[in-house]
């Protein structure tokens, strides 16, 4: 498990290595980068085509709530990036436990993610900050047993 989380690191290593320094970056630059409010809400849309023709994801998402899920992802990402926008919706650890999610999964979702973001022509520094601070995510959405769920 640690060695795909480490895959994606080194993958988004690579494109910082690859991208221009924004010495200058506020906290709302990536936001801005992705479209604000607007350009996130068309990437979770894409996202979301992609991940029903994605053979490794569809199976997980096939019984999801399609708007509410638009919703908190945009919420999410939008907060991610330096937005205005809060996420309300519960916990990662919560929703994703004993679900069985894989590193397959979520390295596939941010592959999708990434292919999204390149369909909108946000800049690779942008998406590489992004990814970044969705990395921290993995441990409480990959294989999480439902014994690991805090109770409400």
């Amino acid at each position: 498990m640690q060695a795909h989380r480490h895959a994606l690191l080194v993958l988004l290593l690579n494109g910082f290595i690859l991208m221009p320094v924004h010495a200058q970056e506020s906290s709302s630059d990536v936001y801005q980068a992705l479209g604000e409010r607007s350009g996130i809400e068309t990437i979770v849309k894409d996202l979301l085509g992609r991940i029903a023709n994605d053979e490794r994801l569809a199976a997980q998402f096939k019984s999801i709530d399609v708007r509410r899920f638009h919703r908190n992802l945009s919420d999410q990402l939008c907060q991610l990036s330096g937005g205005p926008c809060r996420y309300g919706g519960d916990d990662m650890r919560s929703i994703h436990a004993g679900i069985g999610v894989t590193d397959t999964q979520f390295n596939a979702l941010a592959e999708q993610l990434v292919r999204a973001m390149e369909e909108e022509g946000v800049p690779t520094w942008a998406q590489n900050r992004l990814l970044e601070r969705l990395v921290p995510l993995h441990e409480d959405i990959v294989d999480v047993p439902a014994e690991a769920a805090p109770t409400q």
